[in-house]
């Protein structure tokens, strides 16, 4: 049975409940939304628009599940686990209520990738299978798979990065996570995943959370503070503070994805790029940064001066799909409404977005990237990314 004519069945086609990962905690600051919340709807009919573009993106998905159980990758259960919380997360919220037997043998696929050390993970991306795979969990149901959850936790907080020092100097990389290979590599894009998975599965049920290992938190914002052009706050030789890219993130402390910026002094500068800098506002708000401190402020002010939804900023259309999905979930904990972009222009985020996806979902259902970075010629995982961003921005329009 179609996943769509499962949910007619099940509720008729009024049903517009708004499944959701498990809130957060508050954020510090009162007025600030949270996934989760419902906000009051403005416009039915986008909404309604939005509804049917999910339906077709999952339909798709569904059509591409593997005979055993997963999508794309056998190696790489990450690719499944987004593919998973699509369908957990999808408005109607029927899938999460009574998962059909796709989707409970997808998530008895993800099960068998857990290994002994408590990943999940095929051969290699030990951090990033791991993470995602615990969000899948945690959408699905975070009673039922705490046991799971609580070791891919530690093993998760294993991966934070410590590093001898050199020199007297301590690694640049020190307290950030990466894929979980060989070598001391923590960049920006796994440590969100890491935390954004440690976060999640906080407040689950353990059998003893009182004697439960932790991030070392402290470590984390120091890293996620080495990423950032920030000169008050980041003190390597590279950061700069000059206007175009101050406050933004880059990949790693010494490397842009975007390259570099020669300023008008002659000096060169990593250049700050949309998806990082969305995921290292990401990672602060889980953090527990205010939404006033200066490296959150600053982050912010960067996304606000360089807003758009027609590439990923400074990277062309390269990881377009991953920065819809780290934008939609950024600004959504954030509790972003209407964005006061350069010029006093006033910005419906979710609108925008949301119209975006729409005219670019194929009339198959799914989406994909004419450019092939990171993987997003795989219309599988594309069209994960983009449901995604659909579900989290649904409940605001």
């Amino acid at each position: 049975m179609k996943r769509s004519t499962f949910i007619r069945l099940a509720l008729g086609a009024s049903a517009t409940l708004g499944a959701s990962l498990p809130p957060l905690p508050a954020l510090a600051e009162s007025g600030t939304s949270i996934e989760g919340a419902k906000p009051t709807v403005k416009d039915r009919s986008l909404q309604l628009e939005i509804e049917r573009a999910i339906e077709k993106g999952l339909d798709f998905l569904q059509s591409k599940q593997d005979r055993d159980s997963y999508w794309s990758h056998p190696e790489y259960p990450a690719i499944s686990a987004l593919v998973l919380t699509s369908y957990m997360c999808e408005p109607s919220g029927v899938m999460k209520a009574k998962p059909p037997e796709f989707v409970e043998k997808g998530y008895n696929y993800l099960l068998n990738c857990v290994k002994p050390d408590g990943g999940i993970y095929g051969k290699e991306l030990a951090n990033y299978n791991t993470s995602v795979s615990m969000s899948a969990l945690v959408a699905a149901d975070p009673v039922k798979y705490a046991s799971t959850l609580s070791k891919a936790r530690e093993f998760i907080i294993g991966q934070q990065g410590h590093y001898p020092k050199r020199n007297g100097q301590s690694s640049p990389y020190e307290g950030g996570v990466g894929y979980g290979d060989d070598g001391p590599h923590s960049d920006i894009s796994n440590t969100a995943f890491a935390i954004e998975a440690l976060r999640q599965t906080r407040d689950t049920h353990y059998a003893d959370v009182s004697e439960a290992k932790e991030l070392n938190w402290d470590a984390a914002v120091a890293f996620l503070q080495r990423c950032q052009n920030h000169p008050e706050y980041n003190k390597q030789s590279w950061v700069s503070g000059d206007p175009q890219n101050i406050g933004g993130f880059v990949y790693d402390p010494l490397e842009s994805k975007a390259g570099e910026v020669t300023l008008p002094n002659g000096t060169k500068t990593l250049r700050s790029y949309g998806s990082m800098s969305y995921a290292g506002l990401m990672s602060y708000i889980y953090a527990d940064l205010k939404k006033d401190d200066p490296r959150v402020k600053s982050v912010y002010d960067w996304t606000l001066r360089n807003y758009t939804v027609e590439e990923n900023p400074g990277m062309g259309l390269a990881g377009l799909y991953y920065y819809y999905h780290t934008m939609s979930k950024a600004l959504t904990i954030y509790g972003a409404e209407v964005l006061p972009i350069v010029g006093g222009k006033q910005i419906n985020w979710r609108q925008d977005l949301a119209l975006k996806l729409i005219n670019l979902q194929s009339s198959d259902g799914f989406w994909v990237n004419s450019s092939g970075r990171w993987w997003e010629k795989d219309p599988v995982l594309v069209t994960s990314y983009a449901v995604r961003s659909l579900e989290l921005i649904h409940p605001g329009i």
